[in-house]
């Protein structure tokens, strides 16, 4: 296999978990629910995958049990957000450090082990070109939320949902049922983000091994403003600064110096992406004046 498309096949396994967590993020967004629990979702995802497919044998099941698992955990931000009126993003934050010491906890308590579980007995997912089933259904999933946020009648009502929840409500759809069903199914795409984190790209589970993923994919519904071919485009970016990090690190630099690039391009595009809004709305506003 040629230098290249080495590079290209690292690029694609790198983006699948964050642009499906980021589709989860971008349907929250548009429902009006700012999602920041992504990566608790994710993390939850990798030890239901892992746990199910070792005590089962079947990734599938385990493929499976991650989705249940983490629409289950995201209730808490649906009941705390949408029927209590909580503060989202407390509760995001909340959740992402419960998932980190529950999944701790349970390494632990189930597998006897801390830091990692690696097992020859433990089945990953197969692969097909090169990746798992769940990358193609994630580039399947980016179309699917464009169709049906653009076209199709449940996506037009999940947006006036966010847009206007009360002329919504006076039309008679319910802001209630359409923004749990929107942390509902980013609760499903970030189990499978997580599914595809620790039975596609590796197969074992670690502390921690969403390893700010969640935090990216938050990023990437900001950057691409919670539009599905812009959430795409945000999330390929940060995959080849990962895929090419991973790369630069077998050409002899610090470990460090590249895990932090994806970061580093986070808050570069972060701060690219304000200023430019700012800009537009100063001369949006002069021109107004």
């Amino acid at each position: 296999m040629s230098l290249e498309s080495d590079l290209f096949l690292s690029v694609l396994r790198a983006l699948t978990p964050i642009l499906l967590a980021a589709l989860g993020g971008a349907i929250c967004e548009r429902a009006g629910v700012f999602n920041i629990g992504l990566e608790g979702m994710m993390l939850i995802g990798c030890f239901s995958a892992v746990t199910t497919s070792w005590f089962t044998g079947s990734p599938w099941l385990g493929v499976l049990a991650a989705a249940l698992a983490a629409a289950a955990y995201s209730l808490i931000l649906a009941v705390g957000a949408v029927t209590l009126r909580g503060d989202a993003v407390v509760l995001g934050v909340a959740m992402n450090l419960l998932a980190v010491g529950l999944t701790g906890f349970l390494l632990r308590t189930v597998f006897g082990v801390r830091g990692t579980f690696d097992d020859p007995r433990l089945t990953g997912l197969p692969l097909i070109g090169g990746q798992s089933p769940l990358a193609y259904l994630s580039w399947s999933a980016a179309l699917l939320t464009a169709f049906t946020l653009s076209r199709h009648v449940w996506g037009l009502r999940l947006r006036g949902v966010g847009e206007a929840p009360d002329a919504a409500a006076a039309l008679g759809v319910s802001p209630v049922k359409y923004r749990y069903g929107a942390v509902l199914a980013a609760g499903v795409l970030c189990g499978l983000a997580g599914a595809q984190l620790a039975l596609g790209n590796v197969t074992l589970f670690s502390e921690n091994m969403t390893a700010g993923r969640g935090w990216i994919a938050v990023v990437a519904v900001m950057l691409g403003r919670a539009a599905p071919v812009g959430v795409l485009l945000a999330a390929l970016l940060f995959a080849v600064t990962e895929a090419a990090g991973f790369r630069l690190q077998g050409l002899g630099l610090p470990q460090q110096a590249t895990d932090a690039a994806p970061y580093a391009v986070t808050l570069a595009a972060l701060f690219l992406t304000t200023a430019g809004r700012r800009r537009a709305g100063r001369r949006t506003t002069g021109a107004v004046v």
